[in-house]
């Protein structure tokens, strides 16, 4: 048996933690900082609060599925056998714990299950494209998550097929950091070492009353040896996933349930609430202003080239679209979008046009008079997205083209050496995987050709009062 297996079996052997009694901590006359006394917990208030968050998550913690692939060691497997289902556990956890980052549970588990079922082991992600990884995470938001799992992966099997089973070796791969590292770590493999994630903090500053800024380095180091103090050595990623589930589900941060809390005889900032009416639980951990946001505005140019029939209708498989994709460096990194043009910023709908008519010309060289003849160009509306760190606003023009006679390939083959674009047809775009802006776009346009266009009829042999050509 590899020293992998003994180490696995070793640490899967767990026990309970013997209960003391514990007396009702003595309120405390003002808010204690975590420089202070109050900044580790004893050995008594740790073996107490493992015993209690232990027994609350055996009987309380939900039934997910990345947590479905567990196993408990009976014996009987093979060590290949064996070494295999621990590192799907590890796999499984990886994917959800990236998955979880910014993301509520409820909306990971569909796209959870989706990934799994496409890509069941690291093996199989590591052949897929960056593109087939995009279509399946669209929605999710913070992009570059998916990116490097598909680097880990590729990066893993290069190196032999087996994850790494220690924070120190995890945190050697591309996009795995100190919390991924820590979860992985402890519930795949079962190291003792902490999780520090959003519910975490959230419950630690409340336990220990910390009031620093949690945002602060110094302080967010300081939690980690907070969690360190806790962990279970027995049962690390149950222990973790039980301070986790404890901040999702019962010390949330507006709606404590202070009255079912496993922890609430070992909470400092409860007791202090109860002899301070003016001190509340959720005063903690203290709220820190946010940078503001930058504001961004765009103009969004969707091309619709008319097929053969030359009918402006709602039909999706007569008409082709032109998307472009984005550099394969910052926001929304190698995604595909309509054509977008940034703006200084509020601007009117000549300056929009003008925006949009030059990134056209000179970037995608569609020139409407030697290939095209514009139908129709209408504004058919505006939104606003939010990103973490950007407010944009986006104006949407609709621009459909006509091809002048046959429509051959020097019109379909457009773009420049910097700008990867490709034309992709109605039913086709319908089922891509599009970021959450475009998939609006796109559902703004639909919207529009069914209010104006519901019977499939002929384009209107003039031009609307607001369409210009291209200069």
């Amino acid at each position: 048996m590899s020293d992998r297996s003994k180490q696995q079996r070793k640490r899967n052997r767990g026990t309970k933690n013997a209960i003391r009694i514990i007396k009702k901590p003595s309120p405390q006359p003002e808010v204690q900082d975590i420089e202070d006394a109050v900044s580790s917990f004893s050995e008594d208030e740790t073996q107490k609060l493992r015993f209690a968050l232990l027994d609350w998550y055996d009987h309380n913690r939900r039934e997910l599925p990345w947590r479905r692939t567990s196993s408990n060691n009976d014996g009987c497997k093979e060590e290949e056998e064996e070494e295999e289902e621990v590192d799907s556990r590890a796999y499984a956890v990886w994917v959800s714990e990236v998955m979880l980052q910014q993301t509520r549970v409820q909306t990971v588990i569909d796209y959870y299950n989706r990934w799994m079922e496409k890509w069941p082991t690291i093996h199989d992600l590591a052949q897929a494209s960056l593109e087939e990884v995009n279509e399946m995470w669209a929605g999710l938001g913070y992009y570059r998550r998916a990116r490097f799992l598909l680097e880990g992966a590729k990066r893993i099997v290069a190196e032999g097929g087996r994850i790494p089973n220690t924070v120190s070796t995890l945190r050697k791969i591309p996009g795995i950091g100190d919390y991924t590292a820590g979860a992985i770590a402890s519930i795949a493999f079962q190291e003792a070492v902490p999780v520090v994630d959003g519910n975490v903090v959230r419950v630690t500053a409340r336990l220990k009353a910390v009031s620093a800024n949690p945002k602060d380095s110094a302080t967010i180091k300081r939690f980690w040896k907070l969690a360190a103090q806790l962990v279970d050595p027995l049962r690390p990623g149950d222990f973790n996933q039980a301070l986790m589930e404890l901040g999702a589900t019962v010390c949330t941060p507006l709606n404590p349930s202070c009255s079912s809390c496993p922890a609430s005889k070992f909470c400092n900032v409860l007791a202090i609430s109860k002899d301070d009416s003016s001190v509340l639980v959720t005063d903690y951990p203290v709220k820190v202003i946010k940078v503001k946001q930058r504001c961004d505005f765009c103009v969004v140019c969707v091309v619709e080239l008319l097929g053969s029939g030359g009918k402006l209708d709602n039909n999706q498989s007569s008409s082709e679209f032109i998307l472009v994709k984005r550099p394969n460096e910052g926001l929304l990194a190698g995604l595909w979008e309509f054509p977008s043009v940034p703006l200084d910023g509020e601007t009117d709908s000549l300056d929009r046009r003008e925006a949009a008519n030059r990134f056209l010309k000179s970037t995608l060289k569609i020139d409407t008079k030697k290939s095209s003849n514009i139908v129709l160009r209408e504004d058919i509306g505006e939104f606003v997205h939010i990103f973490s760190h950007i407010r944009l606003k986006l104006y949407v023009e609709l621009l459909v083209l006509q091809s002048k006679g046959r429509k051959d390939d020097s019109f379909k083959s457009q773009g420049n050496e910097t700008i990867t674009c490709k034309w992709v047809d109605g039913n086709a775009l319908s089922s891509m995987g599009l970021t959450t802006s475009v998939r609006k776009v796109y559902s703004m346009v639909q919207k529009f050709k069914q209010k104006n266009f519901p019977c499939k009829q002929a384009p209107p042999k003039k031009r609307s009062r607001t369409t210009q050509k291209l200069t």
